[in-house]
């Protein structure tokens, strides 16, 4: 089988998703037309270099809606002959991008592909589309669906994660990723946001809050407790579902789970040949990726069983893995990973995550392979594991693998 590769990663800095934010005037489809830009300058190609572009985005309304990958290509400088999928995998959309974009230069259907996504949290709010998940009572009441900081709550109850404990890793998140900033670490990612007369608007993770201590978030308030607990009781129904436990500990608030921010990021993926053509060194390449269904109702304990299903057909080990990238959705799930995998602390999320930078939906699952990609350069190992919880109870993972 063909191998696919990887020849570029690249990313926005992540601004604030609030109307205050750096990016709330740019659109997901300027956003989206500058990173397609952006691969293309950086790369020297030509406007029909690319087969595809397979571009996650969640939040799939209004200016979202309409296929944003197509009309992300005709703002960009590619040619109007590359056309463009646009997917939804929830917070995995934009791995799941990059993965269906190497499948496909696997099986020899075309050359190259650019895959990433986008999502502009400050304009198109998380759950404006009405998802039939959370409204329509045959699948909420039959699935026991719960919204997922309760979610997150049941699962540090469920695995015996303490507040102190989520504190102490959200801390950890905005030293780590503060020091990542400040040694450039990002440099060779990261693409400054320029407006449409060309002026930088954004050229760094706003929504980072360095010197941030585990005392510090442990005054703030617990966000997820009272629709725990009061209404519409969301408690009751996680119980329903897991009698053996007594109650849910309210451990999330918005120090320890990921921040709504604004991004995008693109990934350049082909075959041999095309790095060949167009003067370009692989940096890696895409060695395996997977995705699995679990749990609906704890909802986002999907890394740890789609990580045992990659390695486990790949023959793989989980010490066979140099670095992990694990999103940040909220501190349990990294921190049931690392409880149930038994991984060193200092080789997962080395440069911080999505409590510290943010969790722009449907950008970040390519946002951290181009993350792990970067960091296994600096450090010099060869092998890294890129995996997400996603909505609904899924999980998705990629191994990727320096050439």
């Amino acid at each position: 089988m063909t191998e696919a590769y990887i020849y570029d990663a690249a990313r926005t800095p992540r601004g604030k998703g609030r109307k205050d934010g750096s990016l709330h005037e740019v659109t997901s489809l300027a956003l989206s037309a500058q990173m397609l830009n952006a691969v293309k300058s950086r790369n020297d190609l030509p406007g029909d270099a690319i087969e595809d572009v397979i571009w996650g985005n969640v939040t799939q309304v209004m200016e979202n809606g309409g296929c944003l990958a197509r009309a992300s290509v005709l703002l960009s400088d590619f040619d109007q002959s590359v056309p463009g999928l646009a997917i939804n995998r929830f917070c995995a959309s934009g791995m799941e991008a990059v993965n269906l974009a190497a499948n496909q230069v696997k099986g020899g259907a075309g050359d190259a592909y650019i895959a990433g996504g986008c999502e502009v949290m400050s304009r198109v709010a998380m759950g404006s589309d009405g998802a039939a998940m959370a409204v329509d009572p045959r699948i909420a009441m039959g699935e026991n669906f719960m919204p997922q900081g309760v979610s997150a709550d049941l699962i540090a109850t469920e695995y015996g994660f303490t507040r102190e404990d989520c504190d102490a890793f959200a801390a950890q998140s905005q030293a780590r990723a503060a020091a990542a900033w400040e040694d450039r670490r990002f440099d060779k990612s990261i693409v400054p946001v320029t407006d449409i007369n060309g002026l930088t608007i954004l050229d760094h993770d706003e929504y980072m809050r360095p010197g941030t201590t585990a005392e510090d978030l442990g005054k703030l308030k617990a966000s997820f407790q009272e629709m725990g607990e009061v209404m519409p009781g969301f408690d009751k129904v996680a119980l329903m579902k897991y009698p053996h436990l007594e109650r849910v500990n309210h451990v999330h608030h918005a120090g320890n789970s990921s921040g709504i921010v604004d991004g995008a990021t693109a990934i350049l993926i082909g075959n041999k040949e095309f790095g060949e053509k167009h003067g370009l060194t692989p940096r890696a390449r895409i060695k395996a990726n997977a995705k699995i269904g679990s749990e609906p109702t704890i909802n986002l304990t999907g890394p740890v069983p789609v990580t045992e299903k990659i390695l486990a057909e790949n023959g793989m080990s989980i010490n066979d893995i140099d670095l992990f990238e694990v999103n940040e959705a909220f501190a349990a799930v990294v921190l049931r990973f690392l409880q149930a995998f038994q991984v060193d602390d200092a080789k997962v999320n080395v440069n911080g995550g999505a409590i510290a930078m943010g969790h722009p939906l449907g950008a970040t699952g390519a946002m951290i392979i181009g993350t792990l990609l970067d960091e296994l350069e600096r450090q010099d190992k060869e092998v890294g594991l890129a995996t997400l919880c996603v909505a609904a109870g899924m999980g998705s993972a990629t191994i990727i693998e320096r050439v």
